[in-house]
């Protein structure tokens, strides 16, 4: 099977240079803190607290006390197919002093009640999943009527980069644009106002890592293909 086959796979693993790059600094602060500050910016109508929040693929739990303290949910639950990266969320939320519900389990067959979630986080997870319809129904069956999901996601521009092609491993053929991915979660039935999009363009995201703007005041065109998104839906 090629290294990018996902033949028979609900999920394509990461490689090994995926996996250190998401206990790095970077990740945390450029990729994750980022991200969930965006997101909470575009929430419709928040919340001081939400009951029961879910971190589908919460690999090496990093977000979890962050969700911890941006939601004070009184039921934290990490969700990740990987055992692996479930010992590291579990090392993670001890240090933080926090302690998560952390369940072995695939994001189409998620082993919670329906409409028993008030707000799910998928961040950066789905361009590694083979089965994105089943698992966008996943979530509309464990969220609640006016639970949210918070959907961060890089698009096929970034994943069919040549850097990315030569450090992490994802199911090539599943990777979508950003007005595809809209569509997908507007057709699984999910409510998305054109308020709750967000499209960043950060450094990491670019094939030159940011270096033209950075160091040479290039400004980047307007009328790129967008290669992230940050978008909060809503179930009906």
């Amino acid at each position: 099977m090629s290294p990018n086959s996902s033949a028979a796979l609900p999920y394509v693993e990461e490689t090994r240079f995926g996996k250190w790059f998401l206990r790095t600094e970077t990740w945390r602060v450029h990729v994750l803190e980022r991200a969930i500050a965006d997101l909470v910016r575009l929430l419709p109508q928040p919340r001081a607290s939400y009951g029961v929040v879910v971190d589908v693929g919460c690999g090496s739990g990093y977000s979890l006390p962050k969700l911890a303290q941006r939601f004070s949910p009184r039921d934290l639950v990490g969700v990740d197919i990987d055992p692996q990266m479930l010992r590291a969320a579990r090392a993670e939320a001890d240090r933080a002093g926090i302690q998560p519900r952390l369940v072995e389990a695939s994001s189409t067959r998620m082993p919670l009640e329906d409409a028993s979630v008030d707000l799910l986080f998928c961040h950066q997870t789905f361009h590694h999943l083979v089965e994105q319809e089943e698992a966008l129904a996943e979530f509309l069956r464990v969220l609640k009527p006016g639970g949210v999901l918070l959907f961060a996601e890089s698009t096929r521009r970034y994943i069919h980069s040549w850097i990315i092609r030569a450090l992490f491993r994802h199911p090539m053929e599943v990777q979508r644009t950003a007005p595809e991915y809209l569509q997908m979660l507007r057709s699984a039935g999910f409510q998305v106002p054109e308020t709750c999009v967000s499209y960043p363009y950060l450094w990491w995201s670019r094939e030159d890592l940011g270096i033209l703007e950075r160091w040479f005041g290039v400004q980047p065109k307007q009328d790129r293909e967008e290669t992230l998104l940050n978008v909060v839906a809503v179930k009906p």
